[in-house]
């Protein structure tokens, strides 16, 4: 096994993915359930997502659901992975983060994102738009400047029980993202979703223009995606399946569904029209899955290329078991331990 992946931070994403005749409050529980389970195996942070009015997503609220799981576990570090600022006001953001931080100190990561509605209905209720992107770089500003008690947008306002408190921040990004990371000194989460040499060439970009901050004072490279592993590579690719479906389903209906049970062979593409199933086999492409042996290598090979400090695994799938076993079997493959409680 490659001993780069031994020697790199592993954590986890899950995005409360709902279930196909699941209700949606049981992709909340279950989210808990496997913060706690890979706190267990060992693995560093367990972030979770924010998105609205979206079917298949249970996630709306990150930083309450941050609460639930930091209470429900001890040892592992959790965040968000991330906020989507656009959507909200700093000063808000700062004084949610404050709280979680003075309520579990020293655990509290603060990952923050630009995306806004994907619709303009969704977009409208939260009172934002399309262009509201554009202004990230400055929201970034004013909500580190909470952090740090420098922010001069609102003279003489101060977020209670934010300031002075030092939260780790990331910024969750792709192209222009990674270049306002670098600006603003702080850490970069980033996936490969629009081809590999483009991820690796905006990590490059980040490092040549990172300009240290309080909060780092070096570049820190985050790399993200799907990663499943069985004991075979037919069964990884099976937990591949529900999502990819899902997602073929999105681009060709504008609806995001609960994720179904995989299915193999003609069933699983049965009933779609040759653009859905183009879309289907295109969201199975990319992903790093295999045995335990063939995991490890592929994600050597990522780890050295990219020269991450970290891999945030960000996996859904429909059985919530095997989703399991496979991050018991990747901690085996990132030689993950334990923490001692003493320490």
């Amino acid at each position: 096994m490659n001993s780069t992946t031994r020697t790199t931070q592993f954590s986890v994403l899950d995005r409360s993915r709902t279930r196909e005749g699941h209700p949606e409050a049981a992709a909340l529980r279950d989210t808990v359930a496997l913060a706690r389970r890979v706190e267990e195996l060992g693995y560093h942070r367990f972030w979770v997502s924010e998105h609205h009015s979206v079917p298949g997503v249970a996630g709306s609220a990150p930083t309450v659901l941050a609460a639930a799981v930091a209470a429900a576990t001890s040892r592992i570090r959790v965040g968000t992975g991330g906020v989507m600022l656009p959507n909200h006001r700093p000063l808000v953001v700062a004084e949610q983060f404050g709280v979680l931080e003075s309520l579990f100190p020293g655990r509290i990561d603060m990952g923050l994102g630009r995306s806004v509605g994907f619709t303009g209905g969704i977009r409208r209720a939260l009172g934002t738009d399309k262009d509201a992107t554009e202004d990230f770089g400055a929201q970034l500003a004013e909500l580190i400047g909470y952090f740090t008690g420098g922010q001069t947008a609102h003279p003489q306002v101060h977020a209670r029980p934010a300031e002075g408190l030092r939260i780790p921040a990331f910024v969750l990004a792709t192209g222009a993202g990674a270049r306002i990371a670098a600006a603003a000194g702080l850490a970069l989460v980033i996936g490969d979703v629009r081809g590999r040499q483009r991820m690796l060439d905006a990590i490059d970009g980040y490092r040549q223009d990172f300009r240290p901050s309080p909060l780092w004072e070096r570049p820190y490279v985050v790399v993200s995606g799907t990663v499943a592993v069985a004991d075979t590579e037919a069964a990884a690719r099976r937990l591949l399946l529900p999502e990819a479906r899902s997602l073929a389903y999105s681009r060709t209906h504008g609806v995001f569904p609960p994720l179904r049970p995989a299915e193999d062979g003609p069933a699983a593409t049965a009933g779609m029209s040759d653009r859905e199933r183009g879309f289907y086999e295109d969201a199975l492409r990319g992903h790093v899955h295999g045995t335990e042996e063939q995991v490890a290598d592929a994600l050597g090979t990522l780890i050295d290329r990219s020269g991450a400090d970290e891999v945030l695994v960000t996996t859904s799938t429909y059985d919530r078991a095997a989703l399991a076993e496979s991050y018991e079997r990747l901690a085996r493959v990132a030689g993950l331990t334990v923490p001692d409680p003493r320490v």
